[in-house]
């Protein structure tokens, strides 16, 4: 069996997913905007480094505290179809139906929460996603909901692929040289070594000196913003809801 496996904040679409839903729920519930004062001292911690990822993660996703789950469904649905879909970078849906073209099997492999990630990737055609699980067994969205497991992460998106998938377990070393993988970020790393055949999108220089120039291709589709500073600005404007929802693709 062969695979193509994809990273999905900044590889699939210009953004993090992450503060782009921040965004699609503000749009609809404005007021929610003062819930980020329960975010900012773990932030600043982040900043400083002494909060992980995981949990400035958690404490982000403060301002959907006290949703109900099936409105957090809702808007999880609607994100993936009124708004990740008009993102995506129209060269990497090109690759997308290639490969179902090509009979391969996709997996859509992020650090973004399962809530909406299973959603986009039911919306862009994937086979199989895997998401950084979190535990939403109450009614309504807690103040810092907990991660089950791990974030899936660097050699976590390999582990919980080989867990949760079998084919990608049992695949040979000969198998594994025909699949592809597409990701952005150095900690990605683990997911473009497990294959033999890698595509970096707008690659961080720290990436593309990972590897051989013989051994990747690159792809630079055009982005919304200028640069990285151009992408801080959009991420702030977009979790202080202030970003335009619908992209160039509507």
């Amino acid at each position: 069996m062969r695979y193509a496996f994809f990273d999905l904040d900044h590889t699939l679409l210009p953004f993090d997913t992450q503060a782009l839903f921040c965004n699609f729920v503000l749009k609809r519930h404005p007021w929610r905007i003062v819930l980020h004062l329960w975010f900012l001292p773990y932030a600043l911690g982040r900043a400083l480094g002494l909060v992980s990822t995981a949990t400035a993660k958690r404490a982000f996703l403060s301002y959907l505290a006290g949703m109900k789950r099936a409105h957090l469904r809702r808007l999880a649905r609607d994100f993936a179809h009124d708004c990740v879909d008009t993102w995506i970078y129209p060269e990497l849906r090109a690759e997308i139906l290639r490969h179902k073209h090509q009979h391969r099997t996709l997996v859509l492999n992020t650090a973004s929460p399962d809530f909406y990630a299973h959603e986009i990737a039911e919306v862009l055609g994937f086979d199989h996603c895997i998401a950084t699980p979190f535990k939403l067994t109450q009614e309504k969205v807690p103040l810092r909901p907990e991660i089950l497991g791990s974030n899936n992460k660097r050699e976590a998106k390999i582990v919980a692929m080989k867990s949760k998938l079998p084919g990608v377990a049992a695949l040979t070393d000969e198998e594994r040289f025909h699949c592809w993988s597409y990701s952005d970020s150095a900690a990605d790393i683990p997911l473009l070594e497990f294959v033999g055949n890698r595509v970096l999108v707008h690659p961080s220089r720290k990436l593309r000196a990972h590897f051989p120039a013989n051994e990747v291709t690159v792809l630079t589709p055009p982005r919304p913003y200028w640069g990285k500073l151009g992408d801080m600005l959009a991420a702030l404007r977009q979790i202080l809801g202030l970003h335009g929802e619908r992209g160039p693709h509507a």
